[in-house]
């Protein structure tokens, strides 16, 4: 049941650094929140199959950790990438 908790804040990080980070228009809104979420809940699942228990510190600040550093890259690093993507289309579809 834990791991919900900490998958919910961990979308929560992701939201409030969707919110933060410039050129947020280039991603979905739901996007960053949604990274948050499954990088959390894939750090959180193998620290508790190497005996890490859900009242620990560590259990948590790894896994939120986690989910708020991909949240972050992510929503630095999508907005070039969807700038290239889009300067190709625009190019392939002008010459078209």
């Amino acid at each position: 049941m834990e791991i919900l908790f900490a998958i919910v804040i961990g979308a929560g990080i992701g939201l409030v650094i969707r919110a933060i980070v410039p050129r947020r228009h280039t991603h979905g809104i739901l996007l960053i929140p949604l990274v948050g979420a499954i990088a959390t809940a894939a750090v959180w699942t193998p620290l508790v199959w190497l005996g890490l228990t859900f009242d620990g510190t560590w259990i948590w600040v790894l896994s939120l950790a986690a989910g708020g550093i991909a949240s972050l890259v992510t929503a630095l690093v999508a907005p070039a990438a969807r700038a290239r993507v889009d300067h190709r289309m625009f190019e392939r579809l002008r010459r078209a």
